[in-house]
């Protein structure tokens, strides 16, 4: 009997693990859309209200501000539909927190996952960026609802304005995640700095406070206060939605928000992909040891 032939491919050999990065990432869609679920099923494990305490949560902060803020120390007493205007920063900023810090702890969280199977490891910051999305839903139901019932309609300059606030956070907040994650494997301090950097957040935009108390106050130098893109992205979803609720849009778009808003905004989204790139060439620099360091 002849023995049956077989084929013999001249291909180099290559780690299971190899990926092309983010882009592996989303050509794996059903073991991210896994890991998500995964993700929110965990958060949610053991809950009576489940979902429901993402509708609870930025409503109890949304109260607090409000009592503290404007019937406490009347800080919103020149500022029409205070609520709204801290409302609007606070998905903002409740977003870019959650992606920032759960995507640092993603990596050593998951480390079983990570250890036994060969997936691109940008997934677990990925995933949990899309879980924080899954989280701030809620938020922004509330939001749309509470401008609506105070008089906002959409119009097509606030609807680009809350797209491309909510794309530099996401930008940003995966690029920080990607570096930060890879550097939590090495240094569990990181996970500290992330917590401590978070905190400083909501005292570094123009949520609590009106922009405009910053122009009035640093002048020219308050063009400095713009480059922090999550004060901008702030301003884009005020813009969006807070100014739209007040009596007279116009003269509050004049009076609380910057000259060039979506010049800068544009600016900021260039400047948080560089930052995505830069984050993805280190994690790929340094991913190969992440199994032995877990």
């Amino acid at each position: 009997m002849s023995e049956t032939m077989m084929p013999v491919v001249d291909a180099p050999l290559v780690s299971p693990a190899a990926s092309s990065g983010l882009l592996e990432v989303f050509r794996r869609r059903y073991l991210l859309r896994l890991l998500v679920r995964r993700e929110i099923s965990a958060r949610y494990s053991g809950s009576v209200l489940g979902i429901f305490w993402s509708y609870i949560q930025p409503a109890v902060k949304l109260a607090m501000y409000y009592f503290l803020f404007q019937v406490l120390i009347g800080r919103g007493q020149n500022i029409d539909n205070y609520a709204i205007h801290v409302f609007a920063g606070l998905v903002v900023v409740h977003y870019f927190t959650e992606t920032f810090s759960a995507g640092t702890r993603s990596i050593v969280r998951n480390r079983q996952v990570v250890q036994k199977m060969a997936i691109p490891r940008e997934m677990f910051p990925v995933a949990s960026m899309l879980v924080s999305a899954y989280h701030v839903f809620p938020g922004m139901v509330l939001l749309m609802i509470s401008s609506t019932v105070l008089g906002w309609r959409p119009d097509p300059v606030g609807i680009a304005a809350a797209l491309l606030g909510f794309a530099i956070v996401m930008v940003l907040g995966t690029a920080l995640a990607l570096l930060f994650s890879v550097a939590n494997v090495f240094f569990r301090d990181f996970s500290n700095v992330v917590q401590t950097l978070t905190q400083l957040v909501t005292f570094s935009v123009p949520m609590i406070y009106p922009y405009s108390l910053v122009s009035s106050r640093f002048g020219e130098a308050a063009q400095y206060y713009l480059l922090n893109p999550i004060a901008e992205a702030v301003l884009l979803f005020q813009r969006a939605f807070w100014v739209g609720s007040t009596r007279n849009p116009a003269a509050d778009e004049l009076v609380h928000m910057p000259r060039h808003l979506f010049k800068i905004g544009f600016g900021h989204l260039a400047a948080a992909l560089v930052v995505l790139g830069i984050a993805q060439l280190v994690f790929s620099r340094l991913e190969r040891k992440i199994p032995e360091r877990l």
